[in-house]
């Protein structure tokens, strides 16, 4: 039965087997650079920074610069609005 996945015989069984494998390497790879910023969070705990503002600025710097500005704008109008700012 395996070998018949979409009718074409033991190759795309074995593709298939491949590709899942691969897979499983990349989720155990995933795994392990998780645990790594996980210790790199601790550590920064441990020497006084705030871990939410790290996180905050790590989203900051992934986006591009313009995308940035323009958020910041819409949020400063709608805080003015609501009387925050």
């Amino acid at each position: 039965m395996a070998d018949a996945i979409g009718g074409q015989g033991t190759n795309t069984g074995d593709e298939l087997r491949l590709l899942i494998e691969r897979a499983e390497r990349l989720e155990e790879e995933k795994k392990g650079i998780a645990d790594d910023i996980r210790d790199v969070m601790a550590e920064a705990k441990a020497r006084g920074f705030d871990t939410k503002a790290i996180r905050t600025i790590l989203k900051i710097r992934k986006k591009k610069k313009e995308d940035y500005q323009e958020e910041e704008a819409i949020l400063e109008t709608y805080m003015a609005a609501l009387g925050m700012i």
